[in-house]
Formats: structure tokens, sequence, C-alpha cells
């Protein structure tokens, strides 16, 4: 028998890998949305202008980006959850454990949250939508997809 394993060959709970799950999934939704209106509050005011999804909705229905105000904030939001239901089950893989939660969360999602902005950047903003940042707006840029990314895992390692 594995030591893994009940004496009906069952694996043991103290030493399964948590599974993708739709709780996985829905916790991660949630976080996403929270951490969205984390980076948003930064943003917001320090950029000064709206998320880059205004000029994706340019891009597609036409007009100027400060027609779709809200709606670029609604969609930031969608994208936002769903970047968070994507996470979830990846920290939950990599933290199974459980040993040390929120820290895990914190330094995992830091790295997604970074990962995400070089993403956003390189393929949405320049390839996509033709847009190049100056530096300031890159910096800002990149903050607060940390700060998305730090909320998110602090979120989600606090309800593990």
């Amino acid at each position: 028998m594995n030591s893994a394993e009940t004496n009906d060959g069952t694996p043991s709970d103290e030493h399964t890998r948590p599974s993708l799950s739709l709780a996985t999934v829905a916790t991660g939704l949630e976080a996403g949305l929270f951490a969205t209106v984390v980076m948003t509050v930064f943003r917001e005011p320090t950029a000064r202008a709206l998320p880059p999804t205004a000029e994706l909705l340019t891009k597609w229905f036409g007009g100027d980006a400060d027609d779709y105000h809200l709606r670029s904030l609604g969609l930031h939001l969608v994208y936002g959850a769903i970047a968070g239901g994507l996470f979830a089950p990846i920290l939950a893989a990599l933290d199974a454990e459980r040993t040390h939660p929120e820290a895990v969360g914190l330094v995992v999602g830091g790295v997604y949250g970074l990962a995400l902005s070089v993403f956003g950047e390189a393929v949405l903003l320049h390839r996509y939508l033709d847009m190049d940042l100056a530096t300031d707006e890159s910096a800002v840029f990149h903050a607060g997809h940390l700060i998305y990314g730090l909320a998110l895992g602090a979120w989600l390692g606090s309800r593990a």
C-alpha cells in the first residue's frame, strides 16, 4: 500500500492535491473582481485615463474612448474576474500543502500579475491595439497589475 492511500486504496486526505472544482474557480472569480477593483482604485487617479479596454471597445465599435467609460470599466472587471478564475486552480495546485497560504498567495499572485502585465503590454496593447506606452504610463500599468496580483493572491491565500 502506498503511504498516500488508505486501506481500501483510495487517496488519503492529507496527501491529495486540490482538484479543479467549481468552488475553487468561483472563489477565483470573486477574488479577481476584488483585485480588479483594488487595481482600478490605484490606477484611475494615478494614470488619469480609462483602462485600455476603452481603446479595445473603440476598435470593435468605433467612436471615442470617452464614449465607453462605464462599459470599459465593466469589461475590465470581467477580464479581471476571468483571470482570477484561471489563477485560483493554479495557486491551489502550487500550494497543496497549505503551509503558508497567504505568503504563497502574495508571491505567486505578484508573479501572475506581472506576467499578465507583460502579456498585456506586449501583445494586447502593442500588437493588437498598436499602442506604445510612455515610460511613466508603462510603469503605472505594470504597478497596477502587480497590485492586482498581490490583492488576488492575498484574497485567495486567506481563503485556503
